[in-house]
C-alpha cells in the first residue's frame, strides 16, 4: 500500500480513507497537527497509487493494512483513524493487531449498510444503478444536489468519483456489504475509541453511534456542529482537536481525557438516542 507521511513526530497516527477516497482525504488535518505527531495516510489496495489486489477480499485488505502499519511503525503503538467506510476497514485491521492500536478514531462511521448503498451491488441492476449515479458527471451533480441536507454548501459529496476506478469502488461497496453486525467488533471494548460525526450527516450514521456505543461502553461520541458527512473538510479544526487529543503528551492523556468526559458522553448519548428515535426511516 502506498503511504504518504505528514510530520516528523514520535506519536503515530495512521489514516484509512473511505469509499471513493484516497490518501489525500487526510491532507486537511496536516495543518493542525502538533509537532509531536506523524500522520501516515494510506491508499487502500486499488486506490490512488496503491496497486490493485489480485483478489479483493475483506480478509486480504485487512492483512494489507496490518502489514503496512507494521512497516511504518514497527516499534510504536498507533492511533488508527478510519473515515466513513474506512472506519470498518480500520476495525477489521485492529482485530488483527490489537496490541499495536493505542486508540481508534472513527469518523462518520456506518454500523450497518443502509438500503441505498445495497442498491448499487444488487445482482440484477446494481452495476447500472451505480454507473448512472456515480460514473457520469450529470449523475454526480444530481446526487450531490439531492444530498445537500447532508453537507455544507461548500462541499461536494460526489466530487471524488470523477477521478477513480469505478470497478474498484463498486467492488469495495460489495465487500463492505458482507460485513457482519457490530457484535463481531466487541473484542475492541478495551481500546480507547472516539466516534466523531457531523451534526448534519446521514440518519444511518446517527443511528450507528448508539449501536457502536452498545458494544463499546468506553467509546466517546462527538457531534461536530454544522458539519455533514465530510467532517474532515467541513469541521477541520474541531476534528483535529479530537484526533490529536493529548497535544504534546502521550497515550495516557487520551485515557484521562476520556475519563473526564464520561459523564458528558453519557448525557450526549441519551440526547442523541432520543433525537434519533424521532427520525423516520425515510430520513435514513
Amino acid at each position: 500500500m502506498y503511504v504518504e507521511r505528514y510530520g516528523e513526530g514520535e506519536r503515530v497516527y495512521f489514516g484509512l480513507h473511505g469509499w471513493s477516497g484516497d490518501r489525500r482525504t487526510f491532507a486537511p488535518l496536516a495543518a493542525h497537527m502538533p509537532r509531536c505527531a506523524s500522520l501516515y495516510s494510506a491508499d487502500l489496495p486499488g486506490c490512488g497509487k496503491s496497486p490493485a489486489a489480485q483478489s479483493l477480499t475483506l480478509d486480504g485488505v485487512a492483512k494489507e493494512i496490518a502489514k503496512t502499519i507494521f512497516v511504518v511503525a514497527p516499534h510504536r503503538q498507533i492511533t488508527l483513524i478510519g473515515n466513513c467506510s474506512g472506519a470498518i476497514l480500520s476495525l477489521l485491521a485492529a482485530e488483527r493487531i490489537q496490541a499495536k492500536v493505542a486508540r481508534l478514531v472513527l469518523i462518520d462511521p456506518f454500523a450497518y449498510w443502509p438500503w441505498y448503498f445495497r442498491v448499487f451491488v444488487a445482482k440484477s441492476f446494481g452495476r447500472y444503478a451505480y454507473r448512472a449515479t456515480f460514473a457520469n458527471s450529470f449523475g454526480r451533480w444530481l446526487t450531490n444536489q439531492s444530498l445537500r441536507g447532508r453537507r455544507t454548501a461548500e462541499t461536494d459529496l460526489t466530487h471524488s468519483f470523477g477521478e477513480i476506478d469505478h470497478d474498484v469502488a463498486q467492488s469495495y461497496l460489495a465487500l463492505l456489504a458482507e460485513v457482519e453486525g457490530v457484535a463481531r467488533f466487541a473484542s475492541l471494548a478495551h481500546v480507547p475509541i472516539d466516534i466523531v460525526y457531523g451534526e448534519r450527516t446521514f440518519g444511518a450514521v446517527k443511528k450507528s453511534v448508539a449501536m457502536w456505543q452498545g458494544i463499546w461502553p468506553q467509546a466517546r461520541a462527538t457531534a461536530l456542529a454544522g458539519a455533514g458527512h465530510l467532517p474532515i473538510l467541513e469541521a477541520t479544526k474541531q476534528l483535529s482537536e479530537i484526533v490529536f487529543a493529548g497535544g504534546e503528551g502521550g497515550a495516557g492523556d487520551v485515557k484521562s481525557l476520556q475519563a473526564e468526559t464520561k459523564a458528558e458522553t453519557a448525557a450526549t448519548t441519551r440526547s442523541a438516542a432520543a433525537a434519533q428515535g424521532k427520525e423516520s426511516e425515510a430520513q435514513a
